[in-house]
């Protein structure tokens, strides 16, 4: 993996959130890649519950004030970084005060899921893809973690289709047993329409639930990690339908030789 470039897209990483399956192997593999020799980039939500002052985040003001179209809005788009403390490891965040301001991650102090999730899930896809392109940075691999960045495929193979920087780039997608309950709002399909997706690439958005978001991040994927030991079953067997390279799981013990080899024989093959 030596001077490959790797993208890491999550929807958590530590040590900004909590530790989870998502937040430890979104810091641990992008660190295993970086003592590899590879070069990295991770991006996240810069959700109103990480503390900017105690994590040094601090605003690229050459990457932000750009605005991205949602669903006919324009919403501004800022760019943060930080540093993670004792590694060679800068985090990029994405934010946008309608989108992030609040203080919690995907739902309220009662537990109600926000009812604009769904939009800011393609906020941030098309924010991280807008930001590489600004940093004219080509990723040889796109390493896509959590339910929150599972647009990005779509999106980048859909509504960047055409971008020059990716055309080389191999999205990986890693599915994990850590989504949600019920659905997205009802109209999310009609929201990635207004983008000019076709319908036939978003019949699982007609109900937007957990799988069927998985479902559509891993069809437009070059190739699967399995990222928890459990996943719903439906989801596992539509993975096991699919032609394409897929990892099992492994766990955080044992991850590094199995990453290295999938990433380098099966997704850059």
């Amino acid at each position: 993996m030596k001077d490959k470039r790797v993208l890491y897209v999550s929807s958590e990483v530590i040590p900004y959130l909590p530790e989870t399956e998502i937040s430890s192997m979104s810091f641990e593999a992008p660190r295993m890649i970086n003592n590899n020799g590879g070069q990295i980039r991770i991006f996240m939500p810069r959700y109103g519950n990480i503390n900017e002052r105690r994590h040094q985040l601090h605003e690229v003001i050459r990457l932000s004030g750009m605005n991205l179209v949602i669903n006919d809005l324009d919403m501004p788009l800022i760019i943060k970084v930080a540093s993670i403390p004792k590694e060679r490891i800068q985090v990029y965040f994405i934010d946008n005060e309608d989108y992030f301001k609040r203080k919690a991650t995907y739902a309220d102090e009662e537990g109600n899921f926000y009812k604009d999730n769904d939009e800011r899930a393609i906020f941030f896809a098309k924010g991280v893809i807008e930001t590489v392109k600004k940093l004219n940075w080509a990723p040889d691999i796109i390493h896509v973690h959590g339910w929150l960045a599972s647009f990005l495929p779509l999106y980048l193979r859909n509504y960047y289709g055409n971008e020059p920087l990716f055309e080389n780039s191999k999205i990986v997608t890693s599915v994990y047993n850590q989504g949600f309950d019920g659905t997205l709002a009802k109209n999310t399909i009609d929201k990635v329409r207004f983008d000019a997706i076709d319908d036939d690439v978003i019949t699982e958005l007609e109900e937007p639930s957990y799988v069927n978001l998985m479902k559509i991040a891993v069809k437009n994927s070059d190739a699967v990690i399995v990222g928890s030991e459990e996943i719903p079953k439906e989801l596992d067997e539509f993975i096991n339908t699919l032609d394409k390279p897929v990892l099992k799981y492994h766990n955080m013990e044992n991850f590094s030789q199995a990453y290295l080899d999938f990433y380098s024989s099966k997704v850059l093959k």
